[in-house]
Order: C-alpha cells, then sequence, then structure tokens
C-alpha cells in the first residue's frame, strides 16, 4: 500500500496499530505521526528487531489494510 495514504489516515488507524503492536502505548502512536521512519525506529527500539525485520513487518501490515482502508 502506497504509504502516503496510511500516514493521511494515521488517525483512523491507530486502533489496528495497536491491535498489531501492542506493547506500544498510545502516546507512542500518536508521536509516529504515520512517520514510516518513527515506526521502524519505535519497532526496533520495543521489540528488539533489525532495521530489515521492523520494514517487513510494516510492509505486510500494510499490505493488509487495503481492505480496512478506502482511499
Amino acid at each position: 500500500m502506497n504509504w502516503n495514504i496510511v500516514e493521511g489516515k494515521w488517525r483512523e488507524i491507530t486502533g489496528a496499530v495497536k491491535e498489531k503492536w501492542g506493547d506500544l502505548t498510545d502516546d507512542e502512536i500518536l508521536q509516529v505521526d504515520g512517520k514510516r521512519e518513527r515506526l521502524e525506529g519505535l519497532l526496533k527500539q520495543k521489540y528488539g528487531l533489525t532495521q530489515e525485520a521492523a520494514a517487513e513487518q510494516i510492509d505486510r501490515w500494510a499490505d493488509k489494510l487495503k481492505d480496512v482502508i478506502r482511499a
């Protein structure tokens, strides 16, 4: 999915973020503000992921959002 769509609808999909990555706090999710790089960094920090693993998780998650988000 085009990340610009995710970024634009970030506040609408924070629940989906929380569902996928439950260790993230509401404040952390809001601070990400739809910025992919921020989300990657947060996943690396909170879950001990590598850059590649964080990016892969985000890609798979974003692909599943196609069914949820109507652009």
